[in-house]
């Protein structure tokens, strides 16, 4: 049967080795489908696609194996891999997305976002957003060496984390809202993101959100197909 799958938030990075293995388990038992696409945060951390890591390396070796085998690959950026770009997704073979974007699964019109634009009332998190998307803040980046952006990224991290950590939960999930507005502008009654780690299905008054899960001790996935969508995931051996 014809399939299409979607996943995010892998936060691929080498102190993490199973979550690699797990990813590439998955892309050699799901070479049959039609289409794979990847909604942000594969990398935990992604400078540029001139990164010379054999972390980046290796995924796009066992990227460009997949699409290769015939299913088509999609990805978008997310907030940790923005700089995400199409010289990375030209040597795996897929196409970057912008954020967001609606495809046809199946006949289904869905809206496709890694979904940290959804989460508004983290004000603090949207202006840093704001900044980190411009041309122009990327191209003055990007020019950098490649230590100078791997201690940037660390910095962020950082700075990242102590700030998540006094925030309250609710802040930094979506706001119901801004999902409503989201599906209504796109003329759209179907929604599939990540970013929040809170795997789940969501019945809006504009229709139904999907929410993609985290890779950690589970890695999951949603399936499309011409009979509906479903939530799945499998464990990850650390």
């Amino acid at each position: 049967m014809s399939a299409t799958y979607l996943i995010s938030d892998l936060h691929l990075e080498s102190t993490r080795p199973a979550t690699v293995r797990a990813l590439r388990r998955f892309l050699l038992d799901h070479q049959d489908c039609d289409a794979l696409y990847i909604l942000g945060d594969l990398f935990e951390v992604w400078i540029g696609d001139d990164d010379d890591t054999p972390l980046a390396a290796e995924v796009t070796e066992m990227l460009r194996r997949f699409s290769a085998a015939g299913p088509r690959l999609y990805l978008l950026p997310g907030n940790r891999d923005f700089l995400l770009g199409r010289d990375f997704c030209g040597a795996v073979g897929g196409k970057l997305l912008r954020d967001p974007r609606v495809v046809n699964l199946y006949g289904t019109p869905t809206l496709l976002m890694h979904g940290d634009s959804l989460c508004t009332r983290d004000t603090e998190y949207q202006a840093f957003r704001k900044t980190t998307r411009s041309a122009a803040w990327q191209t003055e980046l990007l020019a950098r060496s490649l230590e100078e952006r791997r201690a940037l990224a660390r910095e962020l991290r950082n700075r990242s984390r102590e700030a998540n950590s006094n925030k309250a939960e609710d802040i930094m999930d979506v706001t119901p809202s801004e999902v409503e507005r989201a599906l209504l502008d796109h003329e759209v009654q179907c929604m599939v993101h990540g970013h929040t780690h809170r795997p789940a299905r969501h019945e809006h008054a504009a229709g139904v959100r999907w929410v993609l899960g985290d890779w950690d001790q589970s890695g999951w996935y949603l399936k499309a197909s011409p009979d509906g969508f479903s939530l799945h995931s499998f464990d990850i051996k650390q």
